[in-house]
């Protein structure tokens, strides 16, 4: 299994005491520490693989905005530093090289071990502590540049990936299944949210609930996906659902991320499809490190 990243992204800086914060890379390699795994470092993305969901007036307002030196703030949330820039290009580079190496045939999955995320992200508006839509842009990637027909997105951050799906709203060739705590942050994901082709399925689920809720929510989706036989599953994978985190009040345990993994694996081994994760959310270090290694070790044996 492959994975990608960079020491870019502990140079992303934040304030002080922001929970989006460069340790975050730390607890992420205690967790794939001495799993058997392929590292590469995260290319740039070009500015044009942005455009790919970005229109060209918001990738040059971002680029200006990033300070020389200091910190600054797009909102009350998502912040700016010097090497903010280069850290969002090779998320988004991350991505990409990870669906071009799993649709090559260089694995069968792939970890996209970056920040900053990237599921909050609209179209011409940051926020949520992300810059740009990873997932969406590697979504587009396969499809336009890979020439692919069918590929899923899934979320199961513990807040609704509402930039994916205004990014992907009018996509009908990705099927976007999202799960997320509400009420919470950004305050969408409906059951009634179904995009421009009925091709978007989100989960809400009820504070507190656990992984039972979780797998009754997420089993039909799989198995709908399964008649579908997508040729890519995407995954923003956020670890914040954990009954630890500090910014959800979902009751996951670590064995439950695992659960749903294994399903997701066992539902891409059946399709013959491949699966890139990207990291979202996560914010309590021991439970980031051992979810991410949960995560990737159930996608490690993803059948090549």
């Amino acid at each position: 299994m492959l994975v990608f990243s960079d020491g870019a992204f502990a140079r992303h800086l934040v304030p002080e005491g922001h929970p989006e914060r460069p340790e975050r890379m730390a607890a992420v390699a205690r967790g794939l520490a001495g799993l058997e795994l392929e590292t590469r470092p995260a290319p740039l993305a070009s500015e044009a693989e942005l455009l790919r969901c970005h229109p060209a007036d918001y990738v040059a307002r971002v680029k200006a905005a990033v300070p020389a030196t200091g910190l600054r703030a797009i909102d009350g949330d998502t912040w700016l530093s010097p090497g903010s820039w280069e850290a969002g290009l090779r998320a988004v580079g991350g991505a990409c090289a990870a669906v071009d190496a799993v649709l090559g045939g260089e694995a069968r999955a792939a970890f996209v071990a970056a920040r900053p995320p990237g599921h909050h992200a609209e179209a011409a508006v940051a926020m949520g502590f992300c810059l740009f839509g990873t997932v969406a842009i590697a979504a587009r990637r396969a499809l336009d540049h890979h020439r692919l027909t069918r590929v899923a997105v899934l979320d199961f951050d513990v807040h609704h990936g509402n930039g994916t799906q205004d990014l992907l709203w009018d996509e009908a060739r990705v099927r976007f299944v999202s799960s997320q705590q509400m009420p919470l942050f950004p305050g969408t994901g409906y059951a009634d949210e179904r995009g421009a082709h009925r091709q978007i399925t989100n989960l809400p689920l009820n504070p507190g609930s656990d992984g039972r809720a979780m797998w009754a929510a997420w089993a039909p989706e799989l198995e709908r996906l399964r008649a579908w036989k997508p040729e890519l599953i995407l995954l923003s994978a956020g670890f914040d659902a954990h009954i630890d985190d500090p910014l959800g009040g979902l009751g996951w345990t670590t064995a439950d991320f695992a659960r749903l993994t294994r399903a997701i694996a066992d539902l891409a081994a059946g399709c013959g499809a491949g699966v890139v994760s990207c990291l979202e959310g996560g914010y309590d270090p021991g439970a980031l490190e051992d979810t991410v290694r949960a995560h990737v070790s159930e996608l490690s044996r993803t059948p090549r």
